[in-house]
Order: structure tokens, then C-alpha cells, then sequence
């Protein structure tokens, strides 16, 4: 990348951007996986699908944004570009992690009591294992030697059918909770309704907190959903590869985001990292570790 290129400030801006964001997503994402190990307060299935999202959240820090800027500085360098794409395996994964918690918040809120009995741990387990193969299957296709056409076209069609079902999902949320609210209000309280009243607002303010993960997912891939859109249908130009550029770097910064949702929605988890912080804070100083000691 010399400095005749039309996107040599762009890749700058890019390249120190993506090193900025890296670091914050590789920190806070061991801090909060971390935090949610610790936590027993977060049901198992949901916590689950959340060390997914943060797993893939600190690879793509760890190795796909680092992969994004070798390759914008050396484009030529066909092996940069294989590696990267190679790790986007991350940035699928995240994807769909994102897709199985709404649909998991869905059916927490749909099935009332059945959920536990439906919903189990290993159940998660496997929809995990088969997120991170498919996506896996999905990178690969980016691999193949011909042309990225087939590879740009199946993204496109599996991100518009994600969004589509996440968007229903969140809507028959939002249905499902206003229906509740309004049966409880009309009914008399009693013990047992309270109960269902208790586990009816933990499930609507679990919902609402995924709902926020979901939202500043959408803000920060539709760009790349659009991007890859234009792509497809128009000629290369230095506008559409500058706005690639950018797309990505949003899309990347995502891993960052997420664990900031954690800390602020999420109360468990919220109190799991304070906490953490606090016993690092006290092992990093030695003289209020001993305080606390005697």
C-alpha cells in the first residue's frame, strides 16, 4: 500500500482503528467470559449461547481484525487473504449466535414452564457445536479458488433470512410480553400468580438485554450486508471499496460492543465483573490485599 493509492488515508484510519478496537475486544471479552463462568445466576442454556457470542467475539480480536490489517496493508499478498478470510469463520459464528439467543429469548418467554423441560443444556450444547460448523462450511466457501460471486451470493441470501427471523422473533416478543402484561393486570394476586409474575418480568428484562445485544448487532453488520449487496449488482470502484473498508471495520468493532451490553443490561453478570475487577485490583496492590487479609 503505497501512498498514491486513493484509499491510502482510509486503510490508515482503518488499520489504527481495528488496533484500537482488537485490544478492547480481546479484554473485555476474557474479562466477561470470565465473569459469566463465575456467574450461577444466568440460566445454563442462555449463558451457553453468551460464552458462544463472547468466544467468537475474542477470536475475531485475537485473529480476524489482526488478519484484516496485514491484508489491507499487503492486498497483493494472496496468503494474508486467505487467512483472514479463513478466520471470518468467527464473524459467522457471532452472527448466529446472535440468532439462537433471540430465538432461545422466544421460547423462554413462549413456553412459559416448558421451557426448562424442552430447552436443555445439551440441547444448547448441540445447537452450539452445529453453529460453529456450519459456519465453518460457510468460510469455506470463501476459500475456493474461482471467482467470489457464489461465495458473496450465499452470504446474502443466509444474512436476509437471518434478519428476517430475528426480526420476527423480536416481534412476537414484544407481542407475547404485552399480551402477559396485560393478563396480569387483570388478574387477582395471589401467590402462585405472583410467582408467575416474578418469572415474567426476569424473562421480559432477559429479553429486553438480548434485544440490545441484537440491536447494536444489526447497526453494525447492516452496513456489510449492504456493502456486499452493492457489490454483487455494480462494477468495482475506489467509492464501493472504501465503503467495504469501513463496513468491515464497524462489522469487526461489534466484539467490542458486546461485552459493554453484558455489563450494563445484565445485572448477574454486571455484578460477576465488578467483582473480578475488584479481586484484580486487590492481587495488583499489595498493601490493600494485606488490608483486606488481617
Amino acid at each position: 500500500m503505497n501512498e498514491t493509492n486513493p484509499l491510502y488515508s482510509s486503510v490508515i484510519v482503518n488499520c489504527v482503528f481495528n488496533a484500537f478496537s482488537a485490544y478492547t475486544a480481546i479484554m473485555l471479552n476474557i474479562l466477561t467470559i470470565h465473569a459469566m463462568r463465575k456467574t450461577s445466576l444466568v440460566p445454563k442454556p442462555l449463558k451457553t449461547l453468551l460464552l458462544s457470542l463472547a468466544v467468537s467475539d475474542l477470536c475475531v480480536g485475537l485473529l480476524t481484525q489482526p488478519l484484516y490489517i496485514t491484508r489491507m496493508v499487503s492486498p497483493a499478498n494472496s496468503t494474508s487473504t486467505l487467512l483472514h478470510r479463513a478466520s471470518c469463520v468467527f464473524i459467522y459464528s457471532s452472527f448466529f449466535s446472535v440468532l439462537a439467543i433471540s430465538v432461545d429469548r422466544f421460547l423462554a418467554i413462549h413456553l412459559h414452564l416448558r421451557y426448562q423441560e424442552l430447552v436443555t443444556h445439551k440441547r444448547v450444547v448441540a445447537v452450539v457445536i452445529s453453529i460453529w460448523v456450519f459456519s465453518a462450511f460457510l468460510t469455506s466457501i470463501w476459500l475456493w479458488p474461482s471467482d467470489n460471486f457464489a461465495a458473496m451470493l450465499v452470504t446474502i441470501i443466509i444474512a436476509s433470512f437471518c434478519y428476517i427471523i430475528t426480526a420476527t422473533v423480536y416481534c412476537k416478543i414484544y407481542f407475547t410480553v404485552q399480551r402477559h402484561a396485560k393478563q396480569m393486570q387483570v388478574q387477582q394476586i395471589q401467590v402462585a400468580q405472583n410467582n408467575q409474575m416474578e418469572s415474567a418480568a426476569r424473562q421480559r428484562k432477559s429479553a429486553v438485554s438480548t434485544f440490545y445485544v441484537y440491536l447494536v448487532f444489526l447497526v453494525c453488520s447492516l452496513p456489510d450486508y449492504c456493502a456486499l449487496v452493492a457489490s454483487l449488482i455494480s462494477a468495482p470502484s475506489t467509492a464501493l471499496d472504501g465503503l467495504l473498508l469501513y463496513s468491515e471495520t464497524l462489522l469487526f468493532f461489534n466484539s467490542s460492543l458486546n461485552p459493554v451490553i453484558y455489563c450494563w443490561k445484565m445485572r448477574h453478570i454486571r455484578h460477576a465483573i465488578i467483582d473480578t475487577l475488584r479481586n484484580i485490583r486487590q492481587n495488583c496492590n499489595p498493601t490493600t490485599a494485606a488490608r483486606v487479609t488481617s
